[in-house]
């Protein structure tokens, strides 16, 4: 019999790709062979380096160059090649005509599957990079790549036009020159002047793939060409498509650049932060226990018996009375890392990728087949007829109203449910069949209430939000009166229990609470689209 269990130490997708990098240095780490490292590491590749220019520079500018003899050049490709198979190699600063005449040798020779060529001639304010006979065989050196990654004023160059101030124009331009050349460009908006910026592969017959992100407001962008161009190279040699590949370095790089200024390297444009993603990935495989034995007493007399000294999160929908106000201020690091998240952030400003959403609302649509049979019990488990009714109503709009926009938005697309979604739904079924109602009221009350904060800080939502009819959902009138009906049960049920139920009602509440987050979160660790 076969069977369709993972392996408890399941292997790779695709065995690890060989990737080298041929760039210059850059001490400070940023830039360079050093972002080419960090980059093809974090892509999941085993990264090597054949430096072709030393260079003395931090983040406030480059000091010294020192070239070494193209002989030395050639020595150390050839050290590679002669011991290791390359699966990709992604190519930088290479200076000077000679460089370039090296590497081009070395490349006929050996023939790597995929080459990108960051093709390092003009900087993003227009100075000029390279000795004109080295630009020229820059531009000649493009047509052996796989794909190229020019900023807009070397797609420029290479088209031989005036920079393109949109991306109508950048895209024409890349078109042309695959046309001419048969290799793909990717056009990067992200030096243009938008909110809204998009990396688009470029081919011959026109767009190819998008992947859509938006500006971040922030001087940590040293080194981001070099680490888009080799994070490419990376996923295009472990097998990827292009669309995969450009995604996943999309929404990698985006990450890495939104955290980049917290890791206070250097006073001009810091780096960015390549192993950000790497490490929110680390902490949501911890096997650490979500909530400590000694965070919530035993038997609570009182509400200040909870989280006391804790600041409660901002909340647009208020408690019912103090033992509703008591697990809100609980929950309330989880309620701030739920709000300020990237996936709520994106969803809300209309950035979250296409494939993260459809992610996400495929596995709401199996979450909410769970969430209305925990409703159902809950509202089985209740003496009042109204409360009764109230969970019951719950329990049927999961399935009538948000369930059509899932069949809407997903049109017959599925898949299986993750294990985040199956631990959530196993959890709330658990709790409110087997252990009372105030445990279960709990149990149920996060999402609610932290769907309706997240509708109610929103923005007006317009028309064209990519998201719209998700996010008025949300923030409608209905769902928000819903919610103040089900906090009100939960001070009731609260008021009503022993101290020995109250404490493990707010045990089950912050564990959903984390589950919440936890289900959020799941769509920013895949970027494959639903299949």
């Amino acid at each position: 019999m076969t069977s369709h269990l993972h392996p408890l130490t399941e292997p790779p997708a695709a065995r690890v790709p060989r990737v080298l990098s041929i760039a210059g240095t850059d001490p400070s780490g940023g830039a360079g062979t050093a972002a080419d490292m960090k980059s093809i590491t974090a892509a999941g590749g085993y990264g090597m380096t054949v430096v072709t220019c030393l260079v003395a520079q931090n983040t406030t500018g480059v000091r010294a160059i020192h070239t070494p003899p193209v002989d030395f050049l050639a020595a150390q490709l050839e050290s590679v090649s002669d011991d290791v198979v390359v699966d990709a190699v992604k190519t930088g600063m290479l200076g000077t005509a000679g460089i370039i005449a090296t590497v081009e040798s070395w490349l006929d020779a050996h023939r790597p599957p995929v080459l990108v060529v960051d093709p390092v001639m003009v900087a993003t304010s227009g100075d000029r990079l390279l000795q004109p006979d080295a630009e020229e065989a820059m531009r000649r050196f493009c047509r052996r790549a796989t794909v190229v990654t020019p900023n807009i004023p070397e797609l420029a160059v290479l088209a031989g036009a005036e920079p393109a101030a949109d991306q109508d124009a950048a895209v024409a331009q890349a078109r042309e020159w695959a046309a001419r050349t048969g290799v793909a460009v990717i056009v990067k908006t992200g030096h243009l002047d938008s909110r809204l910026t998009t990396n688009l592969w470029v081919g011959p017959d026109g767009v190819l793939a998008e992947a859509p992100s938006s500006r971040v407001e922030t001087t940590s962008t040293h080194g981001t060409g070099c680490s888009l161009s080799s994070a490419l190279a990376t996923r295009l040699g472990a097998g990827d498509t292009p669309v995969r590949a450009l995604r996943w370095t999309t929404d990698w790089l985006h990450e890495a650049i939104e955290h980049g200024a917290a890791l206070h390297v250097g006073r001009g444009h810091g780096p960015v932060d390549h192993g950000h993603r790497a490490r929110r990935l680390a902490v949501a495989a911890s096997p650490a226990p979500w909530l400590a034995d000694d965070a919530v007493a035993p038997r609570l007399e009182a509400p200040d018996q909870l989280a006391p000294g804790t600041e409660p999160a901002p909340a647009s929908i208020p408690a019912a009375g103090p033992w509703t106000r008591a697990l809100w201020r609980a929950g309330s690091d989880l309620a701030r890392s739920i709000h300020g998240g990237g996936f709520v952030t994106a969803l809300v400003d209309g950035t979250l990728p296409e494939h993260a959403f459809t992610f996400y609302l495929a596995q709401d649509a199996r979450y909410l087949a769970g969430y209305a049979r925990a409703l159902a019990a809950v509202a089985a488990g209740s003496t009042d007829p109204a409360e009764v009714a109230d969970w019951a109503g719950g329990a049927a709009t999961c399935h009538l109203v948000e369930a059509e926009l899932h069949r809407g938005w997903l049109s017959g697309r599925s898949c299986a449910p993750s294990p985040v979604t199956s631990a959530y739904v196993d959890f709330l079924v658990a709790r409110t069949v087997l252990d009372g109602h105030t445990v279960g009221v709990a149990t149920v009350l996060p999402c609610y209430w932290l769907y309706a904060e997240v509708g109610a800080a929103m923005p007006g939502v317009a028309d064209d939000h990519p998201y719209a009819a998700w996010l008025q959902t949300y923030s409608d009138d209905a769902f928000t009166a819903a919610t103040w009906i089900a906090i009100g049960h939960a001070e009731r049920a609260m008021t009503d229990a022993s101290p020995a139920e109250r404490a493990a009602a707010a045990r089950a509440y912050l564990i959903a609470c984390r589950h919440e987050a936890e289900f959020f979160d799941q769509a920013l660790r895949t970027t494959g689209a639903l299949s």
